[in-house]
């Protein structure tokens, strides 16, 4: 963060001593654009992060995650080596690498061993990258790069900022419209197939929606915390209750509430970088569901 910025961020605190110190740092916060900006991308990067990350956590495809935030540091890398705008690497390779996933394993399902070994793969490709651009580039791009392993979302411009929030409503759209089939073949992969629904197709298409949120979510936490985006919210959801449909919402709705919190918490206290403080808060949300009296009692998925 520039000086500039924690700078901007700190003069509302001493221009409205009467009120209270939250409301004072809601109301400085909200008058800078670009905490507007990074909750306007935020919002829509986390509500697609919670959808996604809920039928990943369902499919116990967890690792396609972990899996995804290193294609996207590579993807990113191998555009700005090659002198391109780094979010085309970025989506480019998380679908281009999701779907290929997929098409490793069985109906669209990509088994672990795939996954490990395109893993080793795409780190190794990374390692390349790296070394390409910081040898090739001048040390002041080297940011580029730090950005895209951490996140920036506090740099965001406008146009970036609607960009984001644009893809990040398109993927949540398009997981809700496939998420009752794609719960469907989640639960009960063989019958599903037995009463025509599409399990493979939609695991093709849930992969692909996987790796452009991955992809997207860069821009908020960086690429090695991306994970935790994706799980930690639809893990929460998951042990607070039984029942799909309200768990998809609610993991949703918690990744909002993470990533409003983190935000908040990063302006009122600007030595914490903003993808640490919303990581914060979803590890707590996710540790507080081991409190016995809010761990949901096994349910009986409805037929």
């Amino acid at each position: 963060m520039t000086y500039a910025m924690t700078h901007a961020m700190t003069q509302p605190l001493a221009a409205v001593p009467a009120a209270g110190p939250h409301l004072t740092v809601l109301a400085g916060a909200l008058g800078h654009p670009f905490f507007q900006h990074a909750l306007l991308a935020g919002t829509a990067i986390a509500a697609a992060a919670g959808l996604t990350g809920y039928f990943l956590v369902l499919r116990a495809q967890v690792f396609v995650g972990d899996a995804l935030s290193h294609v996207a540091f590579t993807g990113a890398l191998a555009a700005l080596a090659m002198g391109v705008d780094l979010r085309i690497g970025l989506y480019a390779a998380a679908i281009a690498v999701a779907l290929l996933l997929g098409s490793l394993g069985r109906r669209g399902r990509a088994d672990d061993v795939a996954i490990g070994s395109v893993f080793s793969w795409i780190v190794g490709l990374g390692v390349f990258f790296l070394t390409l651009y910081t040898t090739s580039h001048s040390a002041g791009n080297g940011s580029a790069g730090v950005s895209v392993l951490f996140g920036s979302i506090f740099g965001l411009s406008a146009t970036q900022a609607l960009t984001s929030a644009l893809v990040g409503a398109g993927i949540c759209v398009a997981v809700v419209a496939v998420a009752r089939p794609l719960l469907f073949a989640s639960l009960d992969e063989a019958v599903a197939a037995a009463r025509g629904v599409p399990v493979r197709t939609l695991g093709f298409v849930f992969l692909a929606l996987v790796g452009a949120c991955a992809a997207e979510a860069t821009q908020a936490v960086g690429s090695l915390l991306i994970l935790g985006l994706l799980a930690a919210p639809a893990g929460a959801a998951h042990r607070l209750t039984g029942r799909p449909l309200p768990g998809l919402a609610l993991s949703a709705l918690l990744a909002v509430a993470e990533m409003w919190t983190g935000l908040a918490v990063s302006y009122a206290v600007p030595r914490m970088p903003p993808s640490f403080s919303i990581l914060a808060a979803a590890t707590a949300v996710y540790a507080a569901t081991y409190v016995p009296r809010l761990r949901r009692r096994p349910a009986v998925v409805p037929a």
